[in-house]
């Protein structure tokens, strides 16, 4: 009789901190993270054998990470040695990092508030141990460590593995074959080798075929992570793509500093107390020492963004925790009375970074466009470009082996600029309400900025490539000399974006104002009393829709000259907008200064890519008179 085992790729046992281990001074724990101790799964008992050689040491003795609840992105610490001792129990002694997380943690850990620590590993090999009645025990007699976290809450270990460990995870499957008598269970070892050895090679060719594909995106690491983590090379596409914003992956090609980005390590206190006036005012005002004295954090702190960016800067480097922060006010600011300033900001402004700002003044964020924060470097997103082929065989013959095609999209950073005239009396307010005020008008002037740029950006003179202007975007045209807009142009739209097997998320229009107006008068079928074009609640042809200006109506088709507007349709999820650094304020006090206004100057390195072409569409001949 045959049965499968479902083993969990990942698994975790947890153990007790002794605090009577913990050096302060070298900011050390000493711990014990596995043991030979029978633990229940789901499966039966598993045993982790420590003889030598069952242990896979190598990858955990070189730098293993210390971690947060097992979470990959959340590091707080490294384990410096293993050992195994004559007990055989595994030992490790593990060193926190000196970041504010790290501290936070080591402080609960020497305080007694975090007594627990687990063990991430993964098992490679088993045979079953012993039979007592219907409970089988299985040895791990080949099996690895890869992480040792600090956790809050120890999991039950039926819970974890039983329900969320199962879910979460990728399993093996591990035949099991037992006699007939079914008294003795064994596996078969060797089958099970062959087949994921098979497997594994296939895989590891893959993944290591698309790291070096992209070795100016650290492709190599990440794929030797990918390996190492069991992903597929699909898994390691979309990780590339995600993490990029989060982990400041630096470009091999570039030299150290270029476009870099610009944290400092400020605490959330000192990015919350960050002050753009207080930083312009002493800008407007260099002689003035109050002014000065009253900004020296920030100016110390531009100081140093500037130094981190590795970059020349026209003014003021402002440190991204400044400009990531989320402030969380309190209430008693005035900001609800209206004569008290609340007219200036709305509610929701008040918990916003700049970076959020920026965003939401953009309504192609709204559409579902991916931003790409904290870039360095010139960098390239990978992308399928073409898929594997399907072929039909006889029963016994091999199949014809094939392979995806990928290829890249590059992104490099090219400035955007803006100003904004500011009186001297207003930069010297310290409201809540004023700060807001300033940062909703830069990052607004730059947002649609870039927003034009991502749709009209001819990729030349220091601009953008924008969607009307990418090579292999769908096309509907309207006529010689263009043509009113249509429910049936929506709908061409549509077709010439699903066609393609782009329609797969995050799929709408955007036009401009005059389109919307015109849809608007527009019905379905031309005649009174069908629905509109355009309806309520922003829907066209049953997708959502939204207008920004930045879309042209001003284009020429035949002899309709200077009156054409374009409407776009796609899947805004494959439109790429990305950040680099800082922002990079200038104040020049002299050009309005006889009208007692100061000038701020804002630069920030930016730069958009089309995913995948075909998962858009445009028609730029619409009539809308």
């Amino acid at each position: 009789m045959n049965k499968r085992l479902q083993i969990p790729e990942t698994l975790q046992r947890k153990y007790s901190l002794e605090k009577s281990v913990i050096d302060e001074k070298n900011r050390t724990v000493n711990l014990a993270f596995s043991s030979e101790a029978a633990v229940e799964r789901i499966f039966g008992n598993e045993i982790l054998d420590h003889k030598p050689g069952s242990i896979r040491l190598d990858r955990i003795k070189k730098g293993g990470p210390l971690l947060m609840d097992h979470n990959p992105e959340d590091q707080i610490g490294v384990i410096e040695s293993v050992t195994i001792g004559a007990d055989r129990i595994a030992r490790a002694v593990v060193r926190f990092s000196k970041s504010a997380r790290a501290e936070e943690i080591f402080q609960d850990v020497k305080d007694g508030i975090r007594q627990s620590i687990s063990v991430g590993y993964r098992i490679y090999e088993m045979v079953v141990d012993s039979t007592e009645g219907n409970i089988e025990t299985y040895r791990a007699i080949d099996w690895e460590p890869y992480e040792v976290s600090v956790v809050s809450i120890p999991a039950d270990i039926n819970a974890q593995i039983g329900r969320n460990q199962e879910i979460k995870s990728k399993t093996k499957e591990i035949q099991v074959m037992k006699t007939a008598s079914e008294e003795t269970p064994v596996i078969d070892r060797d089958q099970v080798r062959a087949e994921v050895l098979n497997d594994e090679r296939k895989r590891t060719k893959a993944l290591n075929n698309l790291g070096q594909r992209y070795q100016n995106f650290n492709g190599e690491a990440i794929a030797k992570d990918a390996i190492a983590n069991g992903l597929t090379v699909e898994e390691m596409e979309k990780r590339i793509l995600q993490e990029l914003p989060q982990e400041k992956i630096r470009s091999k090609t570039s030299a150290p500093g270029s476009f870099g980005y610009s944290d400092i390590g400020l605490s959330n206190k000192e990015a919350s107390d960050f002050s753009f006036l207080r930083l312009l005012n002493a800008g407007a005002n260099p002689q003035d020492r109050k002014a000065r004295e009253a900004a020296s954090f920030e100016l110390e702190a531009c100081s140093a963004a500037q130094k981190s960016s590795g970059k020349s800067s026209r003014g003021f480097v402002i440190p991204m925790e400044a400009l990531a922060f989320k402030h969380n006010y309190q209430r008693d600011l005035n900001v609800a009375t209206p004569s008290a300033g609340g007219n200036l900001v709305a509610d929701n402004l008040l918990h916003m970074s700049f970076i959020d700002l920026l965003r939401n003044e953009m309504v192609l964020s709204t559409l579902g466009a991916q931003f790409l924060e904290n870039l360095v470097g010139n960098v390239s997103i990978p992308r399928q470009s073409g898929s594997s082929s399907v072929y039909w065989v006889a029963e016994g013959d091999p199949v014809t082996e094939s392979e995806l095609t990928l290829s890249q999209v590059p992104l490099s950073p090219k400035t955007v600029g803006t100003f904004t005239d500011i009186s001297r009396k207003f930069l010297a307010q310290s409201s809540i309400n004023a700060e807001m005020l300033i940062r909703l008008d830069i990052a607004r002037s730059i947002a649609l900025g870039i927003e034009h740029a991502a749709i009209n950006g001819t990729g030349a003179a220091n601009q953008p490539l924008g969607i009307l202007n990418t090579a292999g975007i769908g096309s509907v045209i309207g006529g010689t000399d263009g043509a009113d807009l249509t429910f049936d142009h929506m709908i061409d739209l549509e077709t010439a974006v699903t066609s393609k097997n782009a329609g797969v998320s995050n799929l709408g229009y955007l036009t401009n104002a005059k389109v919307r107006g015109k849809l608007k008068r527009t019905f379905t079928n031309g005649t009174y009393g069908e629905r509109q074009v355009w309806e309520p609640g922003n829907i066209v042809n049953d997708y959502f829709s939204t207008v920004t200006n930045a879309v042209p109506s001003d284009l020429t088709k035949g002899a309709a000259t200077g009156i054409c507007s374009a409407a776009i349709f796609g899947n805004w999820n494959d439109l790429l907008i990305g950040l680099w650094g800082g922002l990079d304020l200038t104040v020049d006090p002299y050009t309005g200064g006889t009208a007692g206004t100061v000038r701020v100057i804002g630069l920030q390195d930016v730069d958009v890519a089309v995913r995948h072409p075909e998962s858009f569409a445009a028609i730029v001949d619409g009539l809308t008179t």
